[in-house]
């Protein structure tokens, strides 16, 4: 047999189908009609044959051997247009079924499509071009606009602005320069860099991405494990049921009729397309899922709990509020910014951030700094003395604290902020309050997954109970956990469990791994380039914006329902099927149409999961 593709395939046989036609029709030669239906048959049934008889080899009976049968049953009785009409509408259907599934996988082949061909790299004083996967780490890579990076590295000169949407999802450009990281597979859309190689070729995360999203479509739902089993024993019920038909009734066009329009193709397809359709929209919106039954888990999600530093917070201290009382704001900071040159405390580096913010301009150190531990600092500037610190340091140097200095520390201290007191050697001279800034985007994130039917918000958290309180009341979570070590996480996500059903934790990926693998599901922010999040979580947010949380918990709903809807739809084509031909309604040819036109309707169901917009998820 000739090699014909598939295509080539469905013209031969709609050509002879035609040709038949007219000879039987027009020029009234019966015999030569039905050898081109024959050939028709013979030329869409092979392939169809082939499989068949591949898959019996490992006792599958599959839809091709229920289609072979009813063919080769049709061709025995003279039926040759049933033959040839069903064997072109079957493998008319695959080529659009090929082509409709291609759709599905769209944007796993555009991911496949930022992969980098080529890499500019510096060696021996010479600039060389090579594959990416020849590039060694400690290489100087050279990147200019329009080109893809081809390694993570770190930029060792130059500036730019790259685009890291294939990593992140994150539509607008960051600016990159000396120190900054860079990702494989993202865009420099502007500006020059030289990069030092860090991970090369399959170590790189975009790499990495690709591997876990093919692996992903290749771990299977439950609801998809089940219906493989259940057409595995399904196919031979019917070949029972269709021999039981001729047995009793004598009727062989109906007991072949039988063997066509029972094929549960549709509802075969209707969960692992709805996955891949699923997965391909994750990964393209940087929500990398690890498979069919993560997806369909994360969409029963009853209980989601949050580590705090770095997951509802930013992860970094930052100045909130500044309150001068003898001496401006802008002095107070110029001071203070001052005093703390030396400390490498992050309280100190978060009035440093400030001032340089604030003021922007460069401070002098101090003639002389010391460190009080457990209290803070004190340094000499010029003609006097700053203390930098917290009450105690005052008391251990004389300073009152009058009563509204104090109400206001404990005001500051209740929403969860450090404050700290800032004086001469006589009064204190203002007070800035430093916390770890809430992200902005998480009491948004908290309402949507409340609208997405979670029925518990939580936070877990080994800082203290003012700090977790403060931040659970200003994000708008149901409960809070404080002063926990990894273990308290794991009991309390057990309990949790129990309680209420499916729970989800959601950290960054770092200190969180226990927590992460033992609960229903983790979920790590922020796992571009973090080893650890990548490999314990099940779910990974490639951004640190936490509000893709929703996003991916919204897609895994709406999968979960595309794939009920397949699924009710082609049990309810194959009954409806079932009556027609029991009725004597449906026919051969007829029912393979309306078989493959439902299969195509599954699919084409599937694709919509592909237009899914992050703003389904919101409310």
């Amino acid at each position: 047999m000739l090699r014909i593709s598939k295509s080539q395939r469905v013209w031969i046989t709609g050509l002879l189908i035609v040709a038949s036609f007219v000879l039987k029709k027009v020029i009234l030669a019966p015999g030569i009609s039905d050898i081109l239906m024959i050939a028709a048959a013979f030329v869409a049934g092979y392939p169809i044959a082939l499989n068949a008889i591949r898959a019996l080899r490992y006792k599958i009976v599959g839809i091709d051997a229920l289609v072979t049968l009813a063919v080769i049953g049709a061709l025995l009785i003279g039926e040759y247009w049933e033959a040839a009409a069903v064997t072109f509408l079957f493998m008319f259907g695959n080529y659009l079924e090929s082509k409709t599934l291609e759709k599905t996988r769209s944007a796993i082949k555009a991911l496949l499509e930022l992969a980098p061909d080529i890499a500019r790299v510096e060696r021996n004083g010479e600039e060389i071009q090579l594959t990416p996967d020849e590039v060694i780490q400690g290489d100087i890579v050279i990147v200019k606009p329009g080109e893809k990076i081809p390694v993570d590295g770190t930029v060792r000169e130059g500036n730019a602005y790259v685009n890291q949407a294939a990593i992140t999802g994150e539509s607008m450009p960051l600016n990159k320069e000396k120190g900054d990281g860079v990702f494989s597979g993202t865009v420099l859309e502007s500006g020059y860099l030289k990069i030092q190689a860090d991970k090369v070729g399959e170590d790189t995360t975009f790499s990495r991405i690709l591997q876990m999203v093919e692996e992903a479509q290749d771990k299977k739902a439950k609801t998809q494990k089940f219906l493989e089993v259940f057409s595995r024993y399904y196919t031979p019920a019917i070949i029972a049921l269709a021999a039981a038909v001729l047995i009793i009734t004598r009727d062989v066009r109906l007991s072949l009729t039988l063997l066509v329009i029972a094929c549960p193709g549709a509802l075969v397809i209707s969960t692992p397309v709805s996955i891949v359709a699923g997965i391909g929209n994750g990964a393209r919106h940087g929500v990398l899922i690890k498979g069919g039954e993560i997806i369909e888990k994360l969409g029963t999600a009853k209980v989601v709990a949050f580590d705090k530093t770095g997951t509802l917070t930013e992860g970094r201290p930052a100045v909130t509020n500044v309150k001068a009382l003898e001496i401006s704001e802008d002095e107070l900071l110029r001071l203070t910014a001052r005093a703390e040159m030396y400390s490498e405390h992050p309280l100190a580096r978060a009035i440093l951030l400030e001032a340089n913010s604030r003021l922007g301009e460069s401070f002098t150190a101090p003639e002389e700094a010391e460190i009080i531990t457990g209290q803070g600092l004190k340094a000499k500037l010029e003609d006097k003395t700053i203390l930098v610190g917290n009450r105690k340091l005052m008391r251990e140097n004389g300073i009152p604290l009058s009563k509204d200095i104090e109400e206001y520390l404990k005001s500051e201290e209740s929403e969860g902020q450090t404050a700290v007191i800032v004086s001469d050697l006589e009064k204190v001279l203002g007070i800035i309050s430093i916390a770890d800034i809430i992200r902005k985007d998480a009491e948004k994130l908290v309402k949507s997954l409340k609208a997405l039917g979670v029925k518990k918000v939580i936070m877990l958290t080994g800082d203290n109970k003012r700090a977790a309180a403060a931040i659970a009341k200003k994000v708008g979570l149901d409960d809070y956990y404080a002063e926990l070590l990894p273990e308290d996480k794991v009991a309390i996500l057990k309990e949790v469990q129990n309680r209420y059903g499916t729970a989800v934790m959601v950290g960054d990926g770092v200190n969180d791994a226990p927590a992460l693998a033992s609960a229903d599901l983790g979920i790590a922010v922020g796992g571009a380039g973090t080893d650890v999040a990548m490999e314990t979580a099940d779910v990974v947010l490639m951004s640190n914006e936490i509000k893709k949380l929703s996003y991916a918990m919204g897609l895994s709903r709406a999968t979960v329902i595309n794939m009920k809807q397949n699924i009710y739809f082609a049990i309810i084509v194959v009954g409806l099927l079932l009556a027609g031909v029991m009725a004597k309604f449906v026919f051969l040819s007829s029912g393979m149409l309306i078989h493959e036109l439902s299969v195509l309707a599954v699919i084409v169901n599937a694709v919509r999961l592909l237009g899914y917009k992050e703003k389904n998820a919101e409310t």
